[in-house]
């Protein structure tokens, strides 16, 4: 099997720049990554680190001052990046879906939760409307929503905060995508209702077999349900593993500082540690290292020189100048 065909999604040397009043933004600058059809991959880092660009520029649904600039995006072994706009609208939906952070920006107010999809579904596949409206009720059954030949009916202001993510899911499920795409899925709910949406997503998983990238700034909502995680600051990948290289080996100091300000059942009394310093300026960024200004550990070379990424795992690799140091020491013994 050839590499293009293992892998339903592959993202090379990804680079997507917003013009501003103030200069040039690159948002995201030089992201590389492969999805294997069924597997969960999660991409997390704070507030702009470049993790919610990086979904938008795979489905093309940037701002207008953005695009991409270079850098290859292959669905099934196609660069999707060189697709017409027809192409693109028959991708999104058809072959890949998202889920937007907040359900009640995404659902239009003025139309029911039917209306909104069934037009998905119209739109993407050849049924009739009253083959939309069935398969509309059955979406909703499958994701969970009680009595859905009731809540086609409604608006989306009659639903709760769970119930409305529940429709997107179902509208973004509903033709059936090799690749779902969840931003920030559960940070606009509380957490009961994070928990369910969660596991009501490894469920459909398991069930429909589709690939899934979630994006999120919350190392522990993705713990134990991704197959591999990535952790993105300024716009770069600066370490990628499974969830246990991650947790219990990391390897970046900025994956560090991630974990030691996660509260955990272990350190129940001890005080938490923020990471030190203020979010990058993309439009100020250091010559070296993205994350060297707010890094305890920062050497000279850091300021300077972009750390490669180095293996320091069998699936795991960092982009860090201490782990070049640590092997230089151990090699040195």
């Amino acid at each position: 099997m050839s590499e293009e065909k293992k892998y339903v999604l592959q993202v090379k040397d990804l680079h997507t720049t917003f013009v501003t009043d103030s200069g040039e933004v690159q948002a995201v600058n030089g992201v590389s990554f492969n999805l294997e059809p069924g597997k969960i991959l999660g991409i997390v880092g704070e507030s702009g680190s470049g993790k919610s660009v990086t979904a938008y520029s795979i489905m093309q649904i940037l701002a207008e001052n953005g695009r991409v600039t270079s850098g290859e995006v292959l669905y099934n072994g196609e660069d999707i990046t060189k697709w017409s706009k027809k192409q693109m609208t028959g991708f999104r939906g058809k072959c890949c879906s998202i889920i937007f952070q907040d359900p009640m920006t995404s659902l239009n107010p003025v139309f029911t939760i039917g209306n909104q999809l069934e037009e998905a579904i119209r739109l993407h596949t050849g049924k009739s409307k009253k083959e939309a409206k069935e398969r509309a009720v059955e979406m909703l059954k499958l994701v969970g929503v009680n009595e859905p030949a009731k809540r086609v009916k409604q608006y989306p202001f009659e639903l709760s905060g769970g119930m409305r993510q529940r429709v997107m899911i179902a509208m973004a499920l509903a033709c059936e995508p090799d690749i779902l795409i969840a931003d920030e899925p559960t940070t606009a709910l509380d957490v009961t209702i994070q928990a369910q949406i969660l596991e009501l997503m490894q469920e459909l998983q398991h069930k429909l077999g589709m690939a899934i990238i979630i994006v999120t700034h919350d190392l522990g909502v993705i713990a134990d349900m991704c197959d591999e995680i990535i952790v993105m600051y300024g716009g770069r990948v600066c370490e990628r593993g499974t969830a246990d290289d991650i947790f219990y080996e990391p390897a970046h100091e900025y994956t560090k500082g991630l974990l030691r300000s996660i509260p955990t059942a272990g350190n129940t009394h001890e005080r938490l540690q923020p990471i030190g310093g203020t979010p990058i300026n993309l439009l100020n960024m250091p010559e070296g290292c993205a994350f060297c200004t707010r890094c305890d550990n920062a050497m000279k070379i850091c300021l300077t020189q972009v750390p490669e990424e180095l293996q320091v795992g069998e699936h795991h690799r960092a982009s860090c100048w201490m782990n070049v140091k640590q092997a230089m020491e151990e090699a040195a013994k």
